[in-house]
């Protein structure tokens, strides 16, 4: 199937966002001969606002919202996401038509003084980051460590680690990978010490609902295991209400037909956690990731529902 006009792929203008969706729009192009294709930047809030943390300016819908926007105004015919920065409803009438396959989850552990990791770092050493994922896991295993925000594309945050803003900070592997700048690491975290986020690793293509063409387009480069592993991780996202202000980890792994899910829901001091692993058919993956999710909720309770008062 093709089109008689340019497919327009929608995407934030960070060169992180721009390296993925060049991928994208490659794997469009080796799938459909002769398709053409044209990339569409567009602002969000999320690119604009970097001096606070996306909990407290409206949580991870700002990397999309906008671009959901182009959608309904038919300025683009696809938008492409980083699937952990998708809400966890999307608006009526859009659907993420395509999953492509995982690139690895990990988290990557940077820092400007020669530490390779935590246990390398001093007490009261500064870790900098704005997920709240990420700094509950580091407290949870080292409450001495202090958190500072920092927010940023991969190179700004790397700048700030240079000059002295924080003595370490973690990016995701993939984005890394993506961007060619894997090198920078110190270390890459096991999902032991770092469970990922949810859906991290893995890139997502919106589009509209009734664009039956469009979807057909993209069909040919979705995969199907990474869309089971992430309908599970995100099953259990739904059960938690998670959001921005929700430390929320989740990692689900199929090995032949089954599916195994580890999840970790956090205070954001990391003075509590409470810790769930499902095993089932990758048939009941998103059964398996809603159960998972409301035995986390069941545990944590009280403390929980506080957290999001």
């Amino acid at each position: 199937m093709s089109l008689s006009r340019p497919l327009r792929i929608g995407t934030r203008g960070s060169p992180m966002a721009l390296a993925q969706t060049g991928m994208v729009r490659d794997r469009i192009v080796a799938a459909n001969p002769g398709i053409e294709t044209e990339i569409v930047v567009v602002s969000t809030v999320a690119d604009r606002i970097l001096d606070r943390p996306l909990s407290e300016i409206g949580g991870k819908g700002l990397f999309t919202k906008e671009l959901e926007q182009a959608l309904f105004a038919e300025e683009v015919d696809v938008a492409v996401h980083s699937m952990k920065d998708v809400e966890t409803w999307l608006p009526h009438g859009l659907v993420i038509a395509c999953i492509l396959e995982r690139d690895d989850p990990r988290d990557a552990f940077l820092s400007a003084n020669g530490a390779n990791g935590f246990s390398d770092l001093p007490a009261g050493a500064r870790v900098g980051t704005s997920s709240l994922r990420r700094g509950a896991q580091v407290l949870m295993k080292r409450p001495d460590l202090k958190i500072v925000p920092l927010r940023g594309n991969a190179n700004t945050r790397m700048r700030k680690l240079e000059s002295g803003e924080c003595d370490a900070t973690l990016l995701a592997l993939a984005g890394l990978q993506r961007l060619g700048m894997e090198n920078v690491a110190r270390s890459v975290l096991s999902v032991e010490e770092m469970l990922p986020a949810v859906a991290q690793g893995a890139l997502g293509i919106e589009t509209r609902a009734g664009d039956d063409a469009i979807r057909a387009l993209l069909q040919p480069i979705a995969c199907a295991r990474t869309t089971t592993a992430l309908d599970a991780e995100r099953g259990l996202l739904a059960e938690l209400d998670g959001s921005c202000r929700t430390p929320i980890a989740a990692l689900a792994r199929i090995e032949g037909d089954r599916l195994s899910l580890d999840g970790l829901l956090f205070l954001p001091d990391g003075s509590r956690h409470w810790a769930v692993t499902r095993e089932g058919s990758v048939s009941d993956a998103a059964a398996i990731g809603r159960d998972a999710g409301a035995e986390l909720k069941r545990a944590a309770g009280d403390t929980y529902a506080r957290h999001l008062q």
